[in-house]
C-alpha cells in the first residue's frame, strides 16, 4: 500500500518525502439545473474562501453567464485545499485554475486542433443519414452535402437506393477526434434519378466562394429545389380533400412535414413583401423575386432575425422557422410559388443556372478542379486524409 501511494503521487507529478504528508482527493461534478458555478462549488463542499478564489481567478477569463447545465468540472484537493480546478464545456472549450504559491491563476486551456482534408465516401441504402453512420461519419456531413447540392437534389424526394456520394472535405481534428467539418472543397453525386453531379469550390477575386461544375458553369441556380434541407412532401400541388375543411379544393403549393422550429430558407434572392400573421396561413412570409416570381412560406412558428416588410434577403438565408400556426393539422411548412400572379407547382419548375465563371478565371479554375477531381477519384481514403489541407480553389 505504501508503494502504491508513492506511485500515485509520482503519477500526479508531486514530489514527496513522506507518503503520509500529502493526501489528494478528486471530485468530478456537473452543473445542475438552476445552479450557478459558485453554487456548484459550494455543493461540492469547497470552502467559501476557495470558492471566492476560483471565481476571482476566472473573472475576465470566463463569461459566467455562459455557464450551462451539463458543463463538467473537476476539483483536485491536496490536504483539504484546492490545488487545481478544471471546467469543461466541450472538447475545445476548457478553463483551468491553478494554484501558484498563495494565489490562484485562471486561464483558458489551449487545445491543439489540426485541419485535415479527407475523402468521405457514402453509399445510400435507405437514406443519406443512415449512409453517413454506416461510413463512420458524423451525420452533420449529410447536412453539408445537402447544402452543396441544394440547387439540383432534393435529398428526400430524389434519393434512390444505390446512389453514391463523395466529398473532399475539411475536418477539424483534436486528439484523433473529429470536432467538426469545415468547407466542402469538391463533391460528386451519382444518382439513379438525378444522374451524375460534380461540383468544385472556387474562391473569386472578391473573396466570395461559389461552386462550379467541371467546365466552369455555375452549380448555383436562381432557385433552390426546396426551402428546407431535409423534409418530406406530405401533400402535393393540385386538387385534394382538405383535412380541416372536409371538402375537395385546390392545394396551391406543397406541404413539407417537418418538426416545429426547422430553419426555412429563402429559395432565391428577393424582397420581403410581408412577414405577419395571415389568418388560415398562420405566420407567413411572402417574397418577391425577379421576373415576376413570388414565393410564400406558411404556418411558421416565428420569423428570422431582421425579416420584415421591405428588407432584402439572399438565397439560402434563414427567413423563418417551421411551425403549426393558422389552419393546420400538424407541424409542417406550406410552400407556394407564383409566376406572374398565377400559382405553379414548385416541384416541376425548371430554373436557369447563375452566371458562369468569368472567362479570365477559367484556366486557373480548370487546373485546380483537375487536381481535386483526381483526389475525388482516389481509391485510397488514407492517401487523401494524411495530406495537409490544400488552399481552396482560387485562393492565392
Amino acid at each position: 500500500m505504501k508503494t502504491a501511494s508513492l506511485l500515485c503521487l509520482a503519477a500526479l507529478g508531486v514530489a514527496s518525502t513522506s507518503e503520509a504528508a500529502t493526501q489528494f482527493e478528486i471530485k468530478n461534478r456537473r452543473i445542475e439545473p438552476r445552479q450557478t458555478l459558485a453554487g456548484a462549488l459550494h455543493e461540492a463542499a469547497l470552502p467559501d474562501v476557495q470558492v471566492q478564489a476560483v471565481i476571482a481567478a476566472l473573472e475576465g477569463v470566463f463569461d459566467f453567464r455562459k455557464s450551462r447545465v451539463g458543463d463538467q468540472f473537476r476539483l483536485v484537493m491536496r490536504n483539504g485545499e484546492l490545488d487545481f480546478f478544471d471546467y469543461r464545456q466541450s472538447t475545445v472549450d476548457e478553463w483551468q485554475v491553478r494554484r501558484d504559491g498563495e494565489k490562484y491563476v485562471g486561464s483558458k486551456r489551449s487545445i491543439e486542433v489540426e485541419k485535415q482534408v479527407s475523402l468521405v465516401s457514402l453509399e445510400i441504402s435507405t437514406s443519406l443519414y443512415d449512409a453517413t453512420l454506416a461510413a463512420g461519419e458524423d451525420p452533420s456531413i449529410g447536412l453539408v452535402l445537402s447544402d452543396v447540392f441544394a440547387w439540383d437534389i432534393d435529398f428526400y424526394r430524389d434519393v434512390r437506393k444505390g446512389d453514391k456520394a463523395k466529398a473532399l472535405v475539411e475536418k477539424f481534428v483534436s486528439k484523433g477526434r473529429v470536432l467538426r467539418y469545415g468547407e466542402v472543397l469538391a463533391a460528386t453525386y451519382e444518382g439513379g434519378l438525378v444522374g451524375n453531379k460534380r461540383v468544385f469550390r472556387y474562391v473569386l477575386p472578391n473573396g466570395e466562394a461559389n461552386f462550379f461544375q467541371e467546365d466552369g458553369a455555375s452549380a448555383k441556380k436562381t432557385f433552390l429545389k426546396s426551402p428546407l434541407k431535409y423534409a418530406h412532401v406530405t401533400s402535393s400541388f393540385g386538387s385534394r380533400y382538405h383535412p380541416v375543411l372536409q371538402y375537395v379544393k385546390n392545394h396551391n403549393g406543397v406541404d413539407y412535414g417537418t418538426p416545429i422550429g426547422t430553419p426555412v430558407w429563402a429559395v432565391a434572392d428577393g424582397t420581403v413583401v410581408s412577414a405577419s400573421y395571415a389568418g388560415a396561413a398562420g405566420n407567413m412570409v411572402v417574397l418577391r423575386h425577379a421576373n415576376g416570381m413570388e414565393t410564400q412560406y406558411m404556418h411558421l412558428s416565428r420569423f428570422g432575425d431582421g425579416v420584415r416588410t421591405g428588407t432584402r434577403v439572399r438565397q439560402k438565408q434563414v427567413i423563418a422557422y417551421s411551425g403549426n400556426t393558422g389552419r393546420s393539422t400538424g407541424p409542417h411548412l406550406h410552400f407556394g410559388l407564383k409566376r406572374s400572379g398565377t400559382y405553379a407547382n414548385p416541384l416541376t419548375q425548371k430554373f436557369p443556372r447563375a452566371d458562369p465563371l468569368p472567362k479570365e478565371l477559367t484556366g486557373d479554375f480548370l487546373a485546380k478542379a483537375h487536381d481535386m477531381a483526381q483526389q475525388l477519384d482516389a481509391v485510397s481514403v488514407a492517401a487523401v486524409a494524411g495530406k495537409a489541407a490544400p488552399p481552396p480553389v482560387g485562393a492565392k
